[in-house]
């Protein structure tokens, strides 16, 4: 059984793209990348299913057309519609690296540990808030609370990504809202 935290975020359905099953997505990595992953997995009622690749092409810089094995008409792709679509966590972890970059998506960093820049611990994140303009960290305090965090990069000082930790500027009285 495939677990969220197992999982991370590079993307979103978007809709069918003609009536052979093809769909567009809206995707956070190179579409080249896609071919070093064993299936994208998305939620269906609350199951992680996997779905395995057959093809893809760019539409345009931010859309790829993706081709799903058994995904032939337009009505099955559209059960994918505006769902997220993860890959398998230690998948992305063995991409190649890229020298000339330091992105990862946002959801790369749920289970690091947050400290502000004198020490103080804020927090692991949960999750990853993106209804908003302005993403945010949802972060779990060590008094058990969730608070959001903006996941701002003027904001984070350092990243230790073999610690996974993130230490934060974070301004004062943020953590209290």
């Amino acid at each position: 059984m495939i677990t969220r935290d197992a999982l991370i975020k590079i993307g979103r359905y978007n809709k069918p793209h003609g009536v052979n099953g093809e769909i567009s997505a809206t995707l956070d990595v190179d579409t080249e990348v896609l071919t070093h992953f064993s299936c994208l997995v998305s939620d269906i009622d609350g199951i992680f299913v996997p779905f395995f690749v057959t093809g893809s092409r760019d539409k345009s810089a931010q859309v790829t057309l993706l081709s799903i094995d058994g995904v032939t008409s337009d009505e099955q792709a559209s059960m994918l519609v505006n769902k997220d679509i993860f890959v398998l966590r230690r998948e992305y972890d063995e991409l190649p690296a890229d020298d000339d970059s330091d992105d990862y998506p946002l959801d790369y960093f749920v289970g690091f540990k947050i400290t502000d820049t004198d020490g103080t611990p804020v927090g692991e994140v949960v999750d990853v808030d993106d209804t908003t303009i302005n993403w945010l960290f949802v972060v779990e305090t060590p008094g058990g609370e969730q608070v959001h965090v903006p996941a701002a990069d003027e904001l984070m000082d350092d990243i230790d990504l073999t610690a996974r930790t993130i230490v934060m500027n974070l301004p004062e009285g943020l953590i209290d809202l």
